[in-house]
């Protein structure tokens, strides 16, 4: 048997980009003959584990029953001493080499980061978001892009309630935030944290991270997309992928979509769905909602779009459905905000439009739509280049066992 890899996630299914790199992660690294262990927390949607059996109990965080329960599950998401004690038992087992966390927070809690340090396990965090430093984890507040908890102000979460719009939610991610500081818990106990964009790893050098305790290492393309040949002709359509949420900018997008005359396709669900379909009605877009897609029928979508379309709002990190186009051979149309502009080399893999800005868009898909079908498709295999020489799993492997090794695995 060789090293084994604790890996841990509050999720131990396909929820969302995080847990898609988690689980590739596990699966990568047990081809290359690892033992990968998770560490994750009961769910109904939970994949099979042999190790489930120390997951630590359900909480769904902001969806608790009575008065008591919510107080039980607020402490329990500050600092969760039913995780700790769960995987005090899973290390004495397993005997991990390293451990790698991704998102803890709210569920598992970064009290386990004392243990892990305690034990003598060296500990990598692969910052999905900014948790690190912003206590809503998107810097994001009701009325948009918002960095005023900066400098320790982390009472404006509260103020702004960024949580939900909720006092209590935005209370508990308040006391959380201080309670986590005042411990060191991911400052003092992570030997590393990897940041997935430069733009991310520039921002928590903003908010006080130590630029040595940051380690630069992209996301990756699972293989068999990668491997995947693009079988689907182009059809006269864009594409947006991904949940239906204000931060996406997708109602910004059917603006756009409605002033370019362009076809519009949107593949998701989420909580702006009946306010998105009557806004294309009302400004006379050609956009149709297909609902929630996955796997072959999401691949399919993708690949027969003349690109895919990222309008974000919000500093986005560094997406993976991004570099999933790439890999299916489809250029990209993305927004300048967060780590969009770094993954689309401009007018070689895809183009790139202001956030926020509905006729910069439109001129933005008008300017895709002008090019040739054959302009696109070696757009499209630029991107996969790109994908197989910088984002593809054996790169993401050799980083990572790099970093591994320098903090005292052997193999």
């Amino acid at each position: 048997m060789g090293n084994t890899l604790l890996a841990i996630n509050n999720y131990f299914y396909r929820r969302g980009g995080a847990e898609a790199i988690f689980l590739d992660q596990i699966d990568m690294f047990e081809r290359a003959g690892w033992r990968a262990v998770p560490f994750s927390m009961q769910h109904p949607n939970n994949l099979h584990s042999d190790w489930s059996s120390h997951f630590v109990p359900e909480i769904e965080f902001g969806n608790q029953g009575g008065l008591l329960k919510k107080v039980e599950h607020s402490l329990e998401v500050i600092y969760s001493r039913k995780a700790r004690a769960s995987l005090s038992s899973l290390i004495d087992q397993v005997r991990p080499d390293i451990a790698h966390a991704h998102n803890v927070y709210h569920h598992i809690s970064p009290s386990i980061f004392p243990l892990l340090k305690q034990k003598g396990i060296p500990t990598v965090l692969t910052a999905h978001d900014l948790k690190l430093a912003c206590p809503a984890y998107k810097m994001l507040s009701p009325k948009g892009i918002c960095e005023k908890c900066k400098g320790g102000r982390i009472y404006n979460v509260l103020v702004n309630r960024c949580m939900k719009e909720s006092v209590a939610l935005s209370g508990v991610v308040m006391v959380e935030t201080a309670v986590h500081r005042v411990l060191g818990l991911y400052r003092h106990y992570i030997d590393k944290i990897i940041v997935p964009s430069r733009f991310y790893q520039a921002k928590l050098m903003e908010w006080g991270w130590r630029a040595d305790q940051l380690v630069y290492i992209p996301n990756f393309v699972e293989q068999s997309i990668s491997e995947r040949p693009v079988t689907v002709d182009e059809g006269d359509y864009f594409l947006f992928a991904g949940r239906l949420a204000p931060e996406k900018g997708i109602a910004t997008l059917i603006k756009a979509a409605g002033i370019s005359g362009q076809r519009l396709r949107i593949a998701g669900t989420g909580p702006d769905e009946a306010d998105l379909r009557s806004l294309a009605q009302q400004v006379g877009a050609d956009v149709e909602f297909l609902g929630y897609l996955t796997g072959q029928a999401l691949h399919e979508a993708i690949a027969g779009a003349k690109a895919l379309v990222l309008p974000s709002e919000w500093y986005e990190n560094a997406p993976v459905s991004l570099l999933e186009a790439y890999a299916l051979g489809r250029p990209v149309i993305g927004t300048n905000i967060g780590g969009i502009p770094e993954l689309i080399q401009a007018g070689k893999t895809g183009l790139i439009a202001k956030s926020s800005n509905p006729d910069d868009l439109a001129r933005v898909l008008t300017s895709m739509d002008e090019l040739s079908k054959s302009m696109r498709q070696e757009m499209g295999r630029s991107g996969r280049l790109w994908v197989q020489e910088e984002f593809s799993q054996a790169a993401y492997l050799d980083r990572t066992t790099t970093l591994y090794r320098e903090l005292g695995v052997r193999p």
